[in-house]
C-alpha cells in the first residue's frame, strides 16, 4: 500500500473525526487544519496545523509536504435554502484550499461535499 502524507480541512467534523483514524489506522501521516481553541476535537495521532480554512494564508505554508489534500470544510446538507452559506463557505474555503494545494505542488486533491 502506498502510504501518502495528507492534508485535512474539517478535520473536527463528523466527516473528519472519523476519517483521520482510518487514514492514521493505514500508515498514512496526517496535519489537519483546525482554528485555533478546536484543535483537541481532531483525532489523535495526526499533526495540528492551526488556522482559518477560509483565510489561505492562515494555512497555505503548511501544507507541503503533502501529496494528498482532502477538503471537508462545509455547510452541512447544502440545499437552495444554504446558498448564501454555501457560497461564504464552501465556495471560500475551496477556493482557499485549492490554491493552497496547487502552491504546494499536491498531487490528489479531494473534495468532500456533503
Amino acid at each position: 500500500m502506498i502510504r501518502r502524507n495528507v492534508f485535512v480541512t474539517g478535520g473536527t467534523g463528523y466527516v473528519g473525526r472519523k476519517l483521520i483514524p482510518c487514514l492514521i489506522e493505514r500508515g498514512h501521516q496526517v496535519r489537519a487544519l483546525a482554528r485555533p481553541g478546536s484543535e483537541q476535537k481532531v483525532p489523535e495521532g495526526r499533526a495540528v496545523v492551526l488556522g482559518d480554512a477560509l483565510e489561505e494564508a492562515s494555512f497555505a505554508d503548511r501544507v507541503a509536504p503533502s501529496d494528498t489534500f482532502i477538503q471537508l470544510v462545509g455547510v452541512s446538507h447544502p440545499s437552495p435554502a444554504k446558498a448564501a452559506e454555501f457560497r461564504s463557505i464552501d465556495l471560500v474555503s475551496a477556493r482557499a484550499s485549492i490554491s493552497a494545494a496547487a502552491r504546494a505542488g499536491v498531487n490528489h486533491f479531494v473534495y468532500v461535499r456533503r
